[in-house]
C-alpha cells in the first residue's frame, strides 16, 4: 500500500555507489580513511598494479571523493569526509523513513 510520507526523502547518489561499489576503490578508500597516502603506498598496500591503481583514483577523483596535493615527483591523496559523510547522511535519511514506515505498518492490523 502507498502512502505519500510528510518529508521527501532524498536518495542515495547512484553514480557515487557504483564509483565505491568496486572491490579495489573501496579498498582505496578505507586505507585513505586512515591516512594521506601517494601512489607508490597504495600500490603496496592493494597489490594493484600502477596502472590500474592510477586508473581507479581518477574514477575516484573525478567522483569528487578524493583530492590530491603534489609533493615533489609524488602525488598524495586524501579521502575527502565530507563526501562520504552526504552519502552516510542519505542512507541514514533513508532508514528513518524506513523505520517509521515499519512502526506504522505494525500498528495496523493488515499492510
Amino acid at each position: 500500500m502507498m502512502t505519500s510520507a510528510s518529508t521527501e526523502v532524498s536518495p542515495p547518489d547512484a553514480d557515487l555507489l557504483r564509483v565505491l561499489a568496486d572491490p579495489l576503490r573501496l579498498r582505496i578508500v578505507t586505507l585513505l580513511a586512515r591516512e594521506t597516502l601517494c601512489t607508490t603506498h597504495l600500490v603496496e598496500e592493494t597489490g594493484a598494479r600502477q596502472t590500474n591503481l592510477s586508473n581507479h583514483l581518477r574514477v575516484l577523483r573525478e567522483a569528487g571523493v578524493v583530492e590530491t596535493a603534489p609533493c615533489g615527483r609524488f602525488t598524495y591523496y586524501t579521502l575527502r569526509p565530507d563526501v562520504l559523510a552526504a552519502l552516510a547522511g542519505s542512507f541514514t535519511e533513508l532508514a528513518e523513513a524506513a523505520r517509521t514506515t515499519y512502526e506504522n505498518d505494525r500498528k495496523r492490523p493488515c499492510p
